[in-house]
This record gives structure tokens, C-alpha cells and sequence, in this order.
């Protein structure tokens, strides 16, 4: 049985996940805090972990900062209500594997976890919503491309094409610095797609 550690503040949320995931089969702990749960990962392993972007006591991102240095490699699904390419692109260097952007619903953690679990998921509808971007930004709509690229990035979290578009976007926007972020993210996704 897969253990996961669910990582969050708000209990109704921490409540969800475990249900959702022990009806799935899974074994789960949660921890309300980011020290609980570092307590946990000093002496426990789990084959996923959930962990919430914003906590008062010790933030989502310094949670997954502390867990690479302890070595831990486990992978991690960032959970947040604030759904921004900052955020992502911080959580993905952190080497975070997907976004789950609340609220969402039991079918979105079973998406998630599909995705998560399946490193070849078939992407049909996001190619879709990225074609359309890719044309939007040919026709000079950059506000408009930026808009779907970044509704798109909790399903697409590790899609580097999606960083490549969305560079474009801010380009034409004249926003400079995060186009060369979201520049620096594609790179950096394609070139673990390409490592053995």
C-alpha cells in the first residue's frame, strides 16, 4: 500500500485528501504544520507527498526546501489557492511534480494523481489549449495567451512548452523579467527530459 503525507493548514482540506486517497487505497498521514511535518520525514519515508504553498508556521515552499536538503526525494504536488507563475515556477525548481490549485474537488485529485502516477498522460485537451495560445500570440493577443497559459498551469505544471508560450506572452507584454523566469523554466524542464 503507497503511504502519502498530506500537508496543510486547514483541516476541511486535509480531511478531503484523506478521504478521497484511503478510498483509493492509500495510507495516510497528515500534519497541520510544516514542523510536524518535518518531524514526520526525519524518520519516515512516504511514496508522495501533498503540501500546501501558504502555512503561517513555516511556508509550503521553505517545507520543500528543508525536505531536498534532509535528502528527501519523495515526490511532492504543491496545493494552493494562489495560482501564479511565481508560485510555480518556485515550486518547480524546488522540484515539485505537479500543482493542485484549490479548491478543487475529489476527480481533480484523482487527476492529479493520474497525472502524477503516469509520466505519459495523453494530453489532448491541453494541446488544444495550447495551439490556441500559440495563435493568440501570433495575432499579437498576448494579454489573451497569458490568461489561458496560466489557466492551464495547474494541469500542466511540468509541460515546458507551456513556459516557452507564456515567455513569449510577457515578452509582448514588454514584461521583461518574467518572460526571462518562465524562459528559464522551460529550459531547465526540457533538459531533465532529456537527462537518462
Amino acid at each position: 500500500m503507497a503511504s502519502v503525507l498530506v500537508i496543510d493548514d486547514t483541516k476541511n482540506i486535509r480531511m478531503l485528501l484523506r478521504e478521497c486517497l484511503e478510498c483509493d487505497g492509500y495510507d495516510v498521514t497528515t500534519a497541520s504544520g510544516g514542523t510536524e511535518a518535518l518531524g514526520f520525514l526525519s524518520h519516515t519515508e512516504f511514496d508522495l507527498i501533498f503540501l500546501d504553498v501558504r502555512m503561517p508556521e513555516v511556508s509550503g515552499t521553505e517545507v520543500l526546501r528543508q525536505m531536498r536538503q534532509m535528502g528527501v526525494s519523495t515526490p511532492v504536488v504543491m496545493i494552493t489557492a494562489f495560482g501564479t507563475v511565481k508560485n510555480a515556477v518556485e515550486c518547480t525548481q524546488l522540484g515539485a511534480v505537479a500543482y493542485l490549485q484549490k479548491p478543487f474537488t475529489e476527480n481533480r485529485i484523482r487527476q492529479v494523481l493520474e497525472e502524477v502516477l503516469d509520466s505519459r498522460p495523453e494530453r489532448k485537451n491541453g494541446n488544444d489549449t495550447l495551439a490556441q495560445a500559440q495563435r493568440e500570440i501570433r495575432s499579437g493577443r498576448f494579454a489573451e495567451a497569458e490568461r489561458m497559459l496560466k489557466n492551464s498551469l495547474p494541469s500542466y505544471f511540468m509541460e515546458p512548452l507551456v513556459y516557452s508560450l507564456l515567455a513569449e506572452a510577457y515578452y509582448g507584454l514588454g514584461q521583461t523579467e518574467e518572460a526571462e523566469k518562465c524562459r528559464g523554466i522551460s529550459l531547465s524542464l526540457q533538459g531533465n527530459r532529456t537527462q537518462p
